[in-house]
């Protein structure tokens, strides 16, 4: 049966039960779908036990974006996640950034100024203090990450590294049937909007299928399916380098990160790919 807890202490007294078991963390902000259920998967498959946290964290919502509305859906998360957890670690704000006692803040850097950082000022220096302060309280040997939140993935391992731990697993994107990215965010998409944002992972597929053209025209091929999609507004669609997070040109050659964003009405679509420049 899953422990659900509450609070930092309950996750000390329970750490205290396990001496020497290998822990595997998965973070998230619920409204958890399949994509979730494949990194809790994961955890289970690399860890003796498994923790899951569930908390919407201010701190990564900047002014106008969906931090009242982003959905609340705890019975339904622990549902779905059945047996595969042992421990579902939902707090409230102030054991994650107790008034007495705030945690440290962390800076994402150069690494976090541009694509989601250009679009949501301060959204990965919320995102690595909230992640820095649960790592601090899981103390995990190994957290699991989607691979779908390429910058976040790419500040987080970086995090890790200067802080000695954990390890990071990073598992591919779960997707429907059509192509498109699991995201809560989908189901803030209407009928046509939801037909739509298949030019996404259409998107994907076109530098894939360009690419020994070059970088720049794999690019220009990928940018041109969603500026052909009426619905879709192209934020961004870029090759980067997984070394500094920045784009690469044609004189670049190997494993590169294909990250791109658009919006589909009100709601904000990413998705990622590692292409191999020849």
């Amino acid at each position: 049966m899953v422990l659900l807890v509450s609070t930092a202490s309950e996750l000390v007294d329970w750490r205290a039960t396990i001496p020497g078991q290998r822990i595997a963390f998965v973070p998230t902000m619920g409204a958890l779908h399949a994509g979730h259920v494949r990194l809790v998967e994961r955890a289970r498959e690399i860890a003796d036990v498994v923790v899951v946290s569930i908390f919407v964290n201010p701190t990564q919502f900047g002014e106008g974006e969906d931090f009242e509305r982003y959905p609340r859906t705890l019975d339904n998360d622990m549902k779905l996640l059945g047996d595969l957890a042992d421990v579902v670690y939902a707090p409230n704000v102030d054991d994650v950034y107790p008034p007495d006692a705030p945690p440290l803040a962390k800076t994402a850097g150069p690494a976090g100024i541009g694509f989601e950082g250009a679009a949501r000022p301060g959204h990965f220096d919320g995102m690595l203090t909230v992640v820095n302060r649960l790592f601090d309280i899981v103390k995990p040997d190994v957290a699991v990450f989607g691979q779908k939140d390429a910058q976040q993935v790419h500040l987080v391992r970086r995090l890790a590294i200067e802080r000695g731990g954990p390890e990071i697993d990073v598992v591919r994107t779960v997707r429907e049937d059509d192509g498109l990215a699991r995201s809560s965010r989908n189901r803030y998409l209407s009928p046509e909007e939801r037909e739509a944002a298949i030019a996404v992972p259409d998107s994907l597929r076109a530098v894939s299928a360009h690419i020994d053209s070059g970088v720049a025209a794999a690019v220009r091929a990928g940018r041109a399916v969603l500026t052909a999609e009426p619905l879709a507004r192209l934020d961004y669609l870029e090759l980067v380098s997984p070394a500094d997070f920045t784009p690469v040109d044609d004189t670049f050659h190997g494993e590169a990160t294909l990250v791109v964003a658009a919006r589909f009405g009100t709601t904000r679509l990413l998705d990622t790919e590692t292409i191999i420049v020849p």
